[in-house]
């Protein structure tokens, strides 16, 4: 998790704009970690986390992340971003398994995977708060088939964190 900790936190700072302030860790919530910054547009806050496992036939493979973001000012909530660590495979599809719940159509684009709606982000994280574990299937440009396992321990604390942060109603 330090690892993560460590290139998540210098990835943030090196990709904001000047006229954004660098983000400050809320808390650490059992696996996921909680942010918070402010930019033209108004606050931002977004926990994060790292897989338990990562599996797949590759021999390299980069960073690799879920993160959930609010943006009140511009009443965006709940949005959430997987980051595979490689550039997924033009036209596919992620899967992800919470539970018993397969959420089955998030959209690609280079290595980032995101919900095609604002209730599939919503369904993601209501099906986040209650489950144990997720699974992420995807597929590199490759065709090399990947499988990360996230822990959910600490994912209701982090997005209580946030939410409070940025005045999630």
């Amino acid at each position: 998790m330090y690892k993560f900790l460590t290139f998540f936190t210098l990835f943030l700072l090196v990709s904001f704009h000047a006229n954004a302030a660098p983000p400050k860790e809320i808390g650490e919530f059992g696996d996921w970690i909680a942010y918070h910054y402010k930019e033209t547009n108004g606050d931002v806050c977004y926990m994060a986390s790292a897989p338990k496992k990562d599996e797949g036939k590759y021999n390299k493979r980069g960073d690799i992340y879920v993160v959930v973001t609010h943006r009140p000012k511009e009443k965006s909530f709940d949005v959430v971003n997987f980051v595979a660590g490689y550039d997924y495979k033009t036209g596919s599809e992620v899967a992800v398994k919470i539970g018993n719940k397969t959420i089955d159509n998030l959209f690609t684009s280079g290595d980032k995977a995101w919900a095609i709606s604002d209730s599939t982000d919503k369904e993601l994280v209501a099906a986040m708060q209650k489950g144990d574990k997720m699974i992420v299937h995807g597929e590199s440009s490759r065709g090399t088939k990947t499988k990360d396992t996230y822990s959910l321990k600490g994912f209701s604390a982090a997005y209580k964190a946030i939410s409070t942060k940025c005045n999630k109603k």
